[in-house]
């Protein structure tokens, strides 16, 4: 039930990487007797994988709290030349979907890697040992791990495969799995077991000499696995069961592949990744900071990326009140009493902070920002002439997040989300929908981002609201994205207990998806809050309520965009526009006087001297800054500037007249110059 109120405004802040779980249940143990599996998968999705429409569960036997070490691999893959980095950029990577075989190499290294672990550290304890979406990991109960550790590790498990070691697969009771594991004595082995309800218990070994409590598959033979396509990458600290008050474990994370062009290609992929990081990006530029003396999770935007988000909110603003939204705010606490209504309380405290008490009342900061917009509906009466109802905030909500899970600006506990509900009749369904995707389209279109991938989920098992409301709805959905054209996948049962919804993730850049909008259709906080209209008939009725975010949130967008653009921002969207270089001290009275007039003009500028110029050159190159108006004694003598850009080289000298105009053209069509 919480996972499913949580869509009610979907959770912006995920980490990039899209993490996903497939488990199956794993017992790894070494010496000769019993294991099992479980399966997890994590995407790097800026990779180009073949394309297989594919579901996954979701059972986090235990997760990640601290980021991943920055160990060394324990090999180095270089790309030599542009030709070998082009030939890379083409390779199309299979995933777990696509190939059974890759699949069946990545939970075979899992395995292998924890028979790896306990030869070389035998007092470890193992858990589980998931495949995942770029390879695999595995989590043990040992002292914490180096990077020369791994290197040993990668060793010993080259030793494995290359001696071609038979899987095989055993079925015993469950007494005598739980026999085999108290002999080994394995404690997390036996909590896994005691979970597993039916029988028989499968095992697999590796050759006479490990196993693990297994529901498969593997590779029929440790040699069928690539030993130049198998890379361990990093360790992280993980809590056992996703819980802060068990053990503290060993992750290792490693990617496996069917063979070595596939691992070079991933690891390019991934380098050229690390590069585009906003948590790098946002030091180098001087974007933003996380204060630790403020507290982890929480946002501090610096003069420049607060201009960036300025001008997003600027335009955001612009946009809905064009689509007929009233823009509003609202507070950032309430009366819990507010939240057991909505049912926050019930289904979500978890993620909320702890109540307040004020003059004998309890408050709580608010997860998200529906129930507010619920109150201003019920502020007055309504008529069926009144509709549709649409409004809009930028509202910063605040969630608590395990520390350990923080990830920059990905996920973090106060963001802003670009929240709106539209209050309808039901015949307004789709017209509302196709509005929502339009003006999604147009703010998206904005930043370059024109490729979606869309998702209808439809209505699961349980669920309130009659089947006609249900069947009108989806209907509706269906019918606002066929008009719009899109291609769409539908999810069959996977929407919420409370009403069908559409997901659309952007493609950036690399071609990594990053959810962003959600519209969702809600049938159960009407019923919760008792909203009515009064009909034509002048009787009571009960509306239809439409949840959507179009960006997700700001801070999580934000930092798409900087990776996006690998901080290079558009001119429009750059925070400084241009920078005035004069050569020496002479021209700094004149360059003051362009300083001025492009600031009147509104045109975001700077004027930087005192260093040689291939320095200050080389400083606004650092800087990603769009233009550079370098001023000489030949410029001052002219009134003219040189400019150069970023993304054009030399421009040539321009008067100040020209430049201005050129910029104002640039900014209006979102175009550099």
């Amino acid at each position: 039930m919480k996972s499913i109120l949580s869509l009610s405004f979907p959770p912006p802040m995920f980490l990039p990487s899209n993490r996903k779980l497939n488990c199956h249940s794993s017992f790894s143990l070494l010496s000769s007797s019993l294991s099992g599996s479980c399966n997890s998968t994590l995407r790097f999705p800026f990779l180009k994988y073949e394309d297989v429409n594919a579901k996954s569960t979701s059972f986090p036997a235990s997760v990640a709290t601290e980021a991943p070490s920055e160990l060394s691999s324990t090999k180095t893959h270089e790309v030599e030349n542009s030709s070998e980095t082009k030939a890379l950029q083409d390779v199309v990577l299979p995933t777990n979907e696509s190939s059974e075989q890759l699949l069946r190499i990545r939970h075979t290294c899992a395995h292998v890697m924890a028979m790896a672990v306990q030869k070389l550290f035998p007092d470890a304890k193992v858990t589980i040992g998931p495949w995942i979406d770029d390879g695999f990991y595995y989590d043990f109960d040992m002292e914490p791990l180096t990077d020369k550790d791994l290197k040993r590790i990668k060793k010993e498990m080259d030793r494995i495969i290359s001696r071609n070691l038979p899987l095989i697969r055993e079925e015993v009771s469950k007494e005598e799995a739980l026999e085999r594991i108290k002999a080994l004595n394995e404690p997390y082995k036996v909590e896994i077991l005691e979970s597993i309800k039916s029988e028989p218990i499968t095992i697999y070994h590796i050759g006479n000499e490990w196993w693990d409590l297994c529901a498969g598959p593997h590779v029929e033979r440790t040699g069928n696995i690539s030993k130049n396509a198998v890379e361990l990458e990093s360790v992280a600290g993980a809590y056992w069961r996703g819980n802060e008050n068990k053990a503290m474990l060993q992750r290792i994370y490693g990617t496996a592949w069917e063979t070595e062009e596939q691992l070079k290609a991933y690891l390019h992929f991934k380098e050229e990744a690390k590069r585009r990081d906003h948590r790098r990006l946002g030091q180098d530029l001087d974007l933003f900071s996380i204060q630790e003396e403020a507290g982890g999770g929480l946002v501090f935007w610096h003069p420049k990326g607060s201009i960036v988000r300025h001008l997003i909110e600027d335009s955001w603003k612009k946009l809905h009140m064009e689509h007929g939204y009233q823009l509003v705010y609202t507070p950032h606490v309430a009366k819990a009493d507010l939240w057991k209504i909505s049912g926050h309380l019930d289904f979500y405290k978890e993620n909320m902070f702890d109540q307040m008490k004020i003059e004998d009342e309890h408050y709580l900061l608010r997860p998200m920002n529906c129930p507010y917009h619920i109150l201003l509906y019920k502020h007055k009466l309504h008529s069926y002439r009144d509709f549709p109802i649409k409004v809009a905030e930028l509202g910063t909500v605040y969630r608590y997040e395990l520390s350990g899970s923080l990830h920059g600006l990905f996920r973090v506990r106060g963001f802003t989300q670009d929240d709106g509900h539209i209050f309808c009749l039901p015949d307004q369904i789709k017209d509302e929908i196709k509005g929502v995707l339009d003006l999604t389209e147009e703010i998206l279109m904005q930043f370059g981002f024109n490729k979606y991938e869309v998702n209808l989920s439809t209505r699961p098992e349980k669920a309130v609201g009659s089947n006609d409301i249900w069947e009108e709805a989806t209907t509706a959905l269906k019918d606002a994205l066929d008009d719009k054209g899109w291609d769409y996948q539908i999810d069959e049962g996977g929407g919420a207990f409370y009403g069908p919804k559409i997901d659309l993730k952007i493609e950036d850049a690399l071609g990594r998806k990053w959810q962003c909008t959600t519209v969702q259709v809600d049938f159960n906080l009407p019923q919760r809050f008792d909203l009515y209209y009064v009909d034509s008939n002048t009787e009571r009725r009960r509306p239809i309520m439409i949840h959507r975010a179009l960006l997700g949130s700001m801070e999580r967008f934000f930092g798409i965009l900087i990776e996006n653009y690998a901080g290079d921002f558009p001119l429009w969207l750059s925070p400084i526009q241009a920078r005035i270089l004069p050569v020496t001290d002479s021209q700094i009275g004149y360059s003051k006087e362009m300083l001025a007039r492009l600031k009147a003009e509104g045109i975001r500028t700077e004027l930087c001297h005192g260093e040689r110029l291939p320095k200050l050159i080389r400083n606004a190159e650092k800087q990603k800054i769009p233009l550079m108006a370098v001023v000489g004694p030949k410029e001052m003598e002219n009134q003219t500037l040189t400019i150069r850009s970023r993304q054009s080289g030399e421009l040539g000298s321009m008067s100040i007249e020209d430049f201005i105009n050129k910029i104002r053209l640039c900014q209006a069509q979102r175009t550099s110059l």
